[in-house]
């Protein structure tokens, strides 16, 4: 059974019932027979699904906004904006799939040689709780124009939200079981992953279970694109405009309670702006507005788990122990839920727990560094690899510096994010494979080499 808590009060909101064999049974035998009819489709005809999906998202944005501010905590207007992003990816891939999936054509000594972009059949969703819609029609939107098939496995937490993905999809007059939650306990998960008429497999999560079910993937060969964990840096180097950059990093590590993959964690800071960074980022985190998310007005709300909250005082504790200097927050909010205070560690150095491990939730580390180079060694090392931002008015420097630096994405003089049109995902143990943009859309393809000749 799954129970559903309100991270805001702490309080139960429901139980629900797993999904019995039977019916994941009937789901997956369902969905092969709507992709292998999905996929005769035009891609044409594929879009239209899309278009009608992004109607329906932003119709009824307020009512899924609502559920997953009372599933996970998110401030309502950052869980509004989550519903209209889902509607633009949807748009996005109806206005482009036809152009990312034309074949490409290749000179090779035949009469004719091309490699076309066909669907692989029904890829299994591993999604998590911080992002509950965006993480499922990222990846949806793209997977139903390239002609898949979607079974998710949702978090626990967010299952309403689950629910309430595979409703729009019906809403929208998609074809019965081409889209499926699955509401299934975590051992489950390796059954579905072993059972043939599932092709392949992504998820986004934590680097810990991205390597189980990586593992899980590999031994029953297929394909799988993993989008992990994440250390991002935030390098302000001494040349910025560093009221904009202090400023930017508020939203940067701030936003969603801070449980992000792509939240800038490490702020790393040239020792000539340090001060004067420190002090305007300060004082722009002690305006951010901690309260109920269902409040407008509320720029932090709860963490979305207990255990979560724990994890990060504990972060924070060591990191104090550790010789990292408290400029503001560092412990419980007293009020019901699972509040945190915003919260800046200065002078923290790379021993220290908060430098060496991932932070998930509203606490912000900051680094001084002498020049540069020691700016790039410092954010390459540790063993994530998904974002970075880098703050310069050089801006010739500053890409050859964004070329040094170990990530999926660096983003000069601008907060990490995710964008339909540019490819993401990561490199070390922040995984592999990307979502998004022309790159997402053909993970999940067979690229099929045909020569003609006669």
């Amino acid at each position: 059974m799954i129970i559903t808590v309100d991270p805001s009060t702490g309080r139960e909101i429901e139980q629900l019932n797993f999904h019995t064999d039977a019916y994941v049974d009937e789901r997956l035998t369902l969905g092969v027979k709507a992709q292998c009819l999905w996929r005769k489709n035009s891609v044409a005809e594929r879009a239209r699904l899309l278009v009608r999906i992004a109607e329906i998202l932003r119709s009824d944005a307020a009512r899924l906004a609502a559920l997953v501010t009372v599933e996970m905590g998110k401030p309502i207007s950052e869980a509004t904006a989550e519903i209209a992003k889902c509607a633009w990816n949807c748009e996005h891939y109806a206005e482009n799939a036809e152009k990312y999936l034309q074949p490409d054509y290749i000179e090779a000594g035949h009469r004719e040689s091309f490699v076309a972009y066909e669907p692989i059949g029904i890829v299994l969703a591993i999604m998590p709780w911080n992002y509950p819609f965006w993480q499922v029609f990222r990846f949806l939107a793209p997977a139903l124009a390239a002609g898949n098939g979607v079974v998710l496995k949702h978090a626990p937490n967010t299952s309403r939200c689950a629910l309430a993905a595979q409703e729009v999809f019906e809403m929208a007059g998609g074809m019965s079981g081409l889209f499926s939650t699955l509401l299934i306990d975590t051992p489950k998960v390796r059954e579905l992953i072993e059972d043939p008429r599932i092709a392949a497999i992504t998820l986004t999560g934590s680097t810990n279970v991205g390597s189980i079910v990586g593992a899980q993937a590999a031994g029953a060969l297929k394909k799988q694109v993993l989008e992990l964990g994440g250390s991002d840096p935030f390098i302000v180097l001494g040349d910025a405009d560093v009221q904009k950059a202090a400023k930017a990093a508020v939203r940067a590590r701030f936003s969603n309670a801070g449980q992000a993959c792509i939240n800038a964690k490490r702020f790393i800071v040239e020792d000539g702006v340090a001060n004067e960074f420190v002090e305007v980022f300060v004082d722009e985190v002690g305006k951010l507005v901690l309260g109920d998310p269902n409040d407008p007005e509320t720029t932090i709300g709860p963490m979305a788990r207990f255990d979560l909250r724990q994890t990060l005082h504990r972060q924070v504790l060591q990191s104090i122990d550790e010789g990292a200097v408290l400029k503001i927050g560092g412990g419980y909010a007293a009020r019901p839920g699972y509040y945190y205070h915003p919260t800046v560690l200065d002078d923290v150095k790379p021993h220290m727990t908060v430098f060496r491990e991932e932070t998930f939730g509203p606490v912000a580390a900051i680094i001084r560094v002498s020049d540069a180079e020691e700016a790039i060694e410092l954010a390459n090392a540790t063993e994530y690899g998904l974002g970075a931002s880098l703050w310069s008015t050089d801006l010739a420097r500053a890409r050859q510096l964004a070329l040094r630096i170990d990530a999926g994405a660096v983003f000069v003089n601008s907060v990490v994010g995710s964008d339909p049109r540019l490819p993401f995902g990561g490199v070390k143990r922040s995984g592999y494979g990307r979502e998004l943009g022309e790159h997402g859309i053909k993970e999940f393809t067979n690229a099929k080499t045909i020569v003609v000749n006669g």
